[in-house]
Order: C-alpha cells, then sequence, then structure tokens
C-alpha cells in the first residue's frame, strides 16, 4: 500500500509541480531537504477475512501530511495531493476516499522557521 501510494504522488506532474519526488517519502523528510515536502505513514491496515480465511483484499488508513513555509504553499500541495489520491484506482489499491483534513503549524522557538502542515488521511482497500 505504501508504495502505490508514493506512486501515484510522483507519478502525478499537479503534485511534482509543487514538490521534488525526493521530498515526497514515507515517515521522514531527508534531513537539508527543505520545504515544500511530503509525508506520508500507515495509520491502520487490516487484512480482510472470510469464513474461509484471510480474501486478499485489506483496508488501510494512510495520513499525508504536507509541509510548506507559507499557509498558501501547503494548501496548494494539499489540494493537488487531494485531486490526485481521492477516487484514485491503480496498482493494488482499489478505491481511495479522502476521509479528512487538518491544518495545523508545527510547533518550536523560532517563528520564522515553524513549518505549515495539512494532514490528510485517506482509506482505502487494497490488494498486495
Amino acid at each position: 500500500m505504501e508504495e502505490d501510494f508514493r506512486f501515484a504522488l510522483i507519478g502525478a506532474p499537479s503534485v511534482t509541480g509543487l514538490v521534488p519526488a525526493g521530498r515526497i517519502n514515507m515517515i521522514d523528510n531527508p534531513q537539508g531537504s527543505g520545504a515544500p515536502y511530503i509525508t506520508m505513514q500507515v495509520i491502520g491496515d487490516a487484512q480482510g477475512m472470510t469464513m474461509q480465511g484471510p480474501d486478499g483484499l485489506s483496508q488501510g488508513r494512510m495520513q499525508v501530511d504536507c509541509y510548506g513555509r507559507t499557509y498558501a504553499e501547503v494548501k496548494a500541495v494539499s489540494r493537488a495531493a487531494v485531486a490526485v489520491l481521492h477516487g484514485y484506482r491503480g496498482r493494488g489499491l482499489r478505491l481511495v476516499e479522502h476521509a479528512g483534513t487538518r491544518d495545523d503549524r508545527e510547533g518550536g522557538s523560532n517563528e520564522a522557521e515553524r513549518l505549515f502542515r495539512v494532514s490528510l488521511d485517506f482509506i482505502t482497500n487494497w490488494r498486495a
């Protein structure tokens, strides 16, 4: 699932025009690579079951965090990510649905270095 989400984002010029592919990663952004960037993390993943055992289809939840130096920058990145992922079907992903959005700002004592963040939650059914 993780690779499929990244594949969808780095394959979309509307996203990579705002965020270079090297700044779209699972969990962490490479130190010193700058903003804007996107990180992703699995929030939940459960294998589907029938009375006969696993059915091969899983349901997962992915959090996609968009970071930027300004609120306008991060909103543009997050809107591009939603436009690509909401309704996406491809590779192992059967259907991706946007489930929610949260706007935030990173903590820290240096106001000039605090990044804006938009967290996006997506639910998907997928098959390995």
